[in-house]
């Protein structure tokens, strides 16, 4: 039996952004852990992440940059890099904690801002950051590939 397609294009799937932990502070650092990032179990719950969750952590220190998965514990505050981890990111680092899902449009980020002390001190607004580089802008989503980018290669 022949399918039937409508006029509609179906929308392309895309990694946003769907938690963010800002400017955590490393608490903890175990290479002789197989690997992975422990983070405060109640701090997880807040921004949505999910035990076993794949994250990107970045260093504002170093500006060094890795995906792990991440463990939940129960010790307030704790942020842990565990194993490979770290190698490349260290005890007192400043850091974001990023989770992604997979999604056809746009979604709203589950964002927290925390202290030195890794405490809850404000939820954020999407796009919003502390000294960021200007105001943030809301972009359509792409939905036509009527006019795709040219590049000129020579």
């Amino acid at each position: 039996m022949a399918r039937k397609f409508s006029n509609q294009r179906a929308q392309a799937m895309r990694y946003v952004m769907s938690s963010k932990i800002h400017k955590a502070t490393v608490t903890q650092a175990e290479l002789s852990y197989i690997g992975s990032i422990s983070i405060d179990q109640n701090l997880m719950e807040m921004v949505g992440l999910w035990p076993g969750e794949r994250v990107l952590v970045v260093s504002n220190t170093t500006g060094a940059r890795l995906e792990t998965y991440t463990i939940p514990v129960e010790e307030p505050g704790t942020i842990c890099m565990n194993g490979a981890c770290a190698h490349l990111i260290g005890v007192g680092e400043e850091i974001i904690i990023m989770g992604f899902t997979l999604s056809d449009r746009p979604i709203k980020a589950r964002s927290i801002l925390v202290d030195e002390q890794n405490k809850f001190v404000r939820e954020l607004e999407d796009g919003s950051s502390e000294n960021g580089c200007g105001r943030a802008v809301h972009h359509p989503p792409f939905t036509s590939p009527e006019h795709p980018l040219k590049v000129n290669i020579q």
